[in-house]
C-alpha cells in the first residue's frame, strides 16, 4: 500500500471517532482516586505540562477548549480539562494544592473516569463544539482501557466499522489495517484492541475480499 493511501485512509478513521461523571457531593473531606479540573492557560504556569509530568500521576489533557459558548451565546475563555489518577483514594485537601500550584480551580472527584474522558471531546454532547480525540495528550502511561472494559455492544459496533472500513477501502492485507490503526494512534485505539481481538474472523474476510478481487487463493488463506 503507498504511503500516501494510508494517511488517507487513516484520516478518514481518525475523523470517525473522537450517566453522571463528578460526584455530586463536594466535600472537602471527600477522598477520591480519580479527579478533574479545568484549566486555563492564560493563568497556568508556561510549564504547567512539565509539572503535571513530575508528579508521575497518570493524566489525560484535553484538547484546547476554544470554541465553547457561554448559554447566553457568549464564548467560553480557552480552557483544557485534566484528568488526575491516583493509585489509591485521595483527599480535596492534596489535590487542590496541586491546582493550586497551577493557578487553577479547585478539583472535582469523579465518579467515573470514561464519562469524563469522552467530555474531553464532547462525544456525547454533539450540540457543543467537537474537538477530535486525536488531540488528547495522555502522560506518565495514562490509557483508558484501565478503567473500562467495552461492552459487548460497542464491540460488535467496533467489528461492523472495522469489516465497512475494509470493504470501502478495499484493503487485501491484514497488515495493512493494522498500520493504519497502529498510525491513528489515540483516535483508533480502540478498534486496533478490537481487531487485534478478532484476528481469525478479519484475516478470514480480507482474504475472501482478496480471493474475490484477483482469483487468487494463497496457502495461508
Amino acid at each position: 500500500m503507498k504511503k500516501s493511501d494510508q494517511h488517507s485512509r487513516q484520516g478518514q478513521l481518525v475523523a470517525r471517532y473522537g450517566g453522571s461523571i463528578i460526584v455530586s457531593d463536594m466535600g472537602k473531606n471527600v477522598k477520591k482516586r480519580n479527579w478533574a479540573f479545568v484549566l486555563y492557560p492564560e493563568s497556568a504556569p508556561e510549564d504547567w505540562r512539565e509539572q503535571l509530568q513530575k508528579t508521575g500521576l497518570q493524566c489525560a489533557i484535553s484538547p484546547l477548549h476554544d470554541q465553547d459558548i457561554n448559554a447566553d451565546g457568549e464564548p467560553k475563555k480557552a480552557h483544557y480539562h485534566v484528568i488526575l489518577c491516583y493509585a489509591g483514594p485521595t483527599s480535596f485537601a492534596v489535590v487542590e494544592r496541586l491546582t493550586k500550584g497551577l493557578h487553577q480551580p479547585i478539583p472535582q472527584p469523579l465518579e467515573q473516569v470514561r464519562g469524563y474522558y469522552r467530555y474531553l471531546t464532547h462525544a456525547d454532547n454533539p450540540e457543543k463544539a467537537q474537538y477530535s480525540a486525536g488531540d488528547i495528550q495522555l502522560l506518565n502511561g495514562f490509557d483508558i482501557r484501565d478503567y473500562v472494559e467495552m461492552t459487548k455492544s460497542e464491540v460488535m459496533r467496533y467489528k461492523r466499522e472495522l469489516l465497512a472500513f475494509v470493504r470501502d477501502n478495499d484493503i487485501l492485507e491484514y497488515s495493512d489495517l493494522l498500520d493504519i490503526l497502529m498510525d491513528g494512534g489515540e483516535a483508533t485505539a480502540d478498534l486496533l484492541e478490537v481487531a487485534s481481538n478478532h484476528t481469525l474472523m478479519l484475516t478470514k474476510y480480507i482474504a475472501s475480499r482478496r480471493y474475490k478481487a484477483t482469483g487468487v487463493s494463497r496457502g495461508d488463506d
